[in-house]
């Protein structure tokens, strides 16, 4: 009897073993195509990949004589543009490609032809996340690049500056593709799609300090701000790149790195649960 009954024991850890590994690497192979296939999307590669570095040489050329800072501290309008150019890429390569991407994948029949096949659907999850992960460290090391070399932004020299920019970076990554997988189920067809995500991203871009200042904004409109995750990430953004002085110029007058993690990590735990319940292969009106 104590022969028969490890048995099983034995047997059910290596089928899960061997489930997770065939996962994992069915992902990863995920991770290739996703890629590939967008770059070769010349609308998603401008409106997504290009689009926060068309919008930073436009603030910075348009205004180049202007001084964002003081006159003991000046700042360039490309550096006052910086954090929140590279918060926007996370909202754009994440949440607005993500969207956009599988309602049409849904509508096309793409969905529903992967539903035929072994595909898990974590592999075809982590396909995704780590398409927007790979973009999106493309994305800022570009944005980076065009700041500095093309436009003299001055980037930070301390070790910790660089460690906040990668937890904010990565967790505002994963946030943004989640809620994008998340946002796929509300488009009611692949047509519909652009129309209906484009404008969500981009107010929440007006009202989270990516093109206006923040604390230009009135306070009703701050607060209501501050109920999305990109307001945080883009305050994150701006405790790495910009002078301390403009610290006080946040809401709570201080970057509050601790509720950028709390912010975007409950959106984060928002999108799982949205994507848990409403992600089907193919819609049930189908």
């Amino acid at each position: 009897m104590s022969t028969t009954t490890s048995e099983p024991k034995v047997s059910t850890r290596r089928t899960y073993g061997i489930n997770f590994g065939r996962t994992l690497n069915l992902g990863l192979s995920r991770i290739k195509y996703e890629v590939r296939g967008y770059f070769r999307q010349g609308d998603s590669v401008f409106l997504t990949f290009l689009f926060p570095v068309v919008m930073l040489t436009i603030f910075a050329v348009a205004f180049s004589e202007q001084n964002f800072g003081t006159e003991e501290e000046p700042l360039t309008a490309a550096a006052f543009y910086l954090p929140g150019m590279i918060a926007a890429g996370l909202i754009l390569s994440g949440l607005q490609n993500m969207a956009i991407d599988i309602a049409m994948e849904k509508s096309d029949g793409t969905l529903k032809r992967l539903a035929g096949t072994p595909l898990p659907v974590m592999s075809y999850f982590i396909g995704k996340i780590g398409q927007v992960f790979v973009t999106g460290v493309l994305q800022a090391t570009l944005v980076l690049v065009v700041a500095s070399v093309g436009f003299g932004v001055e980037l930070p020299n301390e070790p910790s500056k660089w460690l906040t920019f990668a937890w904010v970076f990565v967790l505002g990554v994963t946030t943004s593709a989640v809620l994008g997988i998340a946002l796929s189920a509300l488009p009611r067809s692949g047509k519909s799609a652009t129309a209906v995500v484009i404008p969500i991203a981009l107010i929440l871009q007006f009202i989270s300090g990516v093109y206006l200042g923040f604390s230009m904004l009135p306070d009703w409109l701050q607060n209501f701000a501050s109920i999305f995750p990109l307001k945080w990430m883009a305050q994150g953004m701006r405790e790495v790149f910009l002078p301390a002085s403009f610290e006080v110029l946040e809401q709570s007058e201080s970057w509050n790195l601790p509720g950028v993690a709390i912010a975007t990590g409950l959106w984060l735990v928002v999108g799982l649960i949205v994507t848990r319940i409403t992600f089907r292969w193919i819609r049930k009106d189908s």
